[in-house]
Formats: C-alpha cells, structure tokens, sequence
C-alpha cells in the first residue's frame, strides 16, 4: 500500500505545484494520449524484444508482488523455525531415517500438515525435503550442504531478481523514449512554421510534454517501483537463509535448540520473533 500512497502523493505533488505555478493544464491534457502511445508503446516494444515469454510472465507478477510486499510475516518465521526444530530434533533422537516419512511424501506428512502455509509454499517445502534427503544419504558434510545450498539460494534470488531488472532497463530507457517522441513534436512543430506564434507555443509545449513524460515515468515511476520490487525479492530471500542457518547448524552437531537460534538471528529485524516467543512456540509444538 506504501507504494501505491507514494505514487498519489507524487502526482499530486507534480501537477498540483504546476497547477500552483499558474500552468495551463490544456496543453498537457490535450497531448497526453499522442505522448503515451509513442513513450508507452516504444517502452512495451522495447520490453517484449529483451524477454522470453516466461519471463514477461514474471515481471507482470512481479508488479502484484511490490504493491502486496513481502509475503513473510513474523508468524510465518516462528512456524518455518518450529517446523525446523521438529525435523533436527527428530534427526538428533531418532537418527535421519526417521525423517524419511515426512520428506518423501510431504503432502501426508503430519509436521507439514501442522503448518499449512509452509505445506503450501512449494519452494519451503522443496529445499527443507531436499537437504533433508541429502543427509539421510550420508551427505552430512557441513560445509558442503552449506555450499550447495548457497549455490541454490543464489540461484533462486538471481531468479527472481530478474524482473526488477526488467523494469530497471524500462526505467532506464523512458528518458530516451521521451526525447524520441519529443523529437518527433519538434518535426511536426517544423512543418507548420508558418502557423501564429500562439499555435507554435502550444505545439512547442506538446512536444515538451514528451520529454516531461519519459523522466517522470523513469525517475518518479519505473525506477521506484523497480527497487521496491528488488527490496520486497531480497527481503523474501532471507526465509530460505533461515532454513539454510538451520540445517547447517544442525549438521555442525549444535543441539536442537541452538540450531534454531542461529536460524532465528538470520530472521530480518523487524520480523524477528523474540526468543521467549519462540521457545514458548516450542514448548507448544505438538507433532504425532
């Protein structure tokens, strides 16, 4: 809601203190729709020719992603370390082929089906299973999980990193474009020279409003809403660095409880459960 407050404001700003300042809002009105084909369409063509389908797709979610935010709350950090607790601490007490009913078939897992958010987040659910998996077969080297993963975690964020880059590239290229259709103001402003002073003034400004249109979208549009975009990606990333902390560190051969910690201080600031919420969280947990 944050971004779509600033947006209001912004244009509110913008044209209120052009309105204040005593400009003609005509001129502007009346060019408007011609600017935006040119500027909007050149904008969509550019963006089509660099991307494949599926990644058209993703940007498009992506706009949804940055106006909702991140998706992780401090509730789902408490369940993702009480499911995490639950799985270590099996490993410890009942050895790794314990865990051999819940990870191969998570769908009828009871852990999973205590916390049906995680059951629902196919990526969780993917890389907790997988690690898991891996340790049943002996791959128990800590520093090789820890590599591993991280290979896949930044993997996985470069993904999803794209379409901020996306719409950074069409931040960066509207200037231009503005420019492009002002040009093309000045061409058509050329052919009527012989027109009243007044009549070229108005053309003169239509042109301007090209020029006025691509920084605008580029520096108080595209470029905000593409680094929203990449703050909301990386914030999400550090979920899948919790799971990380917490495999490595039981892997290390710390207790149950101080692999969850670890996990618990790779949570963001302002999401971070407190520790006496979370061990109550434990305490609570109750998994057949």
């Amino acid at each position: 809601m944050t971004t779509i407050g600033g947006l209001i404001f912004l244009l509110v700003c913008v044209f209120g203190g052009y309105i204040l300042a005593g400009g003609k809002f005509d001129i502007i009105l009346h060019s408007l729709p011609h600017e935006m084909i040119t500027i909007g369409g050149a904008a969509i063509g550019s963006f089509v020719m660099s991307n494949s389908m599926h990644d058209i797709k993703h940007t498009l979610a992506g706009f949804a992603k940055l106006i909702k935010g991140a998706r992780y709350t401090k509730a789902d950090y408490v369940e993702i370390l009480s499911l995490l607790y639950f799985f270590v601490r099996l490993a410890q007490t009942k050895g790794a082929m314990a865990l051999e009913t819940h990870i191969e078939k998570p769908e009828e897992s009871a852990a999973f089906t205590k916390f049906p958010r995680i059951a629902k987040d196919h990526h969780a659910v993917h890389l907790i299973c997988d690690y898991l998996r891996m340790v049943g077969m002996n791959a128990d080297d800590p520093h090789q999980i820890e590599d591993v993963m991280g290979r896949e975690l930044k993997k996985m964020k470069e993904e999803e990193l794209h379409p901020s880059h996306a719409i950074q590239s069409i931040a960066d290229a509207l200037p231009a474009l503005g420019i492009v259709a002002a040009v093309l103001g000045v061409i058509k402003t050329m052919a009527s020279i012989d027109q009243p002073p007044a009549v070229l003034g108005g053309m003169i400004g239509g042109a301007l409003v090209g020029t006025f249109l691509g920084i605008l979208l580029a520096y108080g549009m595209m470029g905000p809403m593409a680094a929203r975009l990449k703050g909301v990606v990386e914030e999400e990333c550090r979920y899948f660095d919790v799971i990380r902390s917490v495999l490595v560190a039981h892997l290390h051969g710390n207790a149950p409880q101080v692999a969850v910690e670890t996990g618990r201080k790779m949570v963001p600031s302002g999401l971070m459960p407190s520790f006496q919420a979370l061990e109550q969280s434990l305490q609570d947990l109750q998994i057949a």
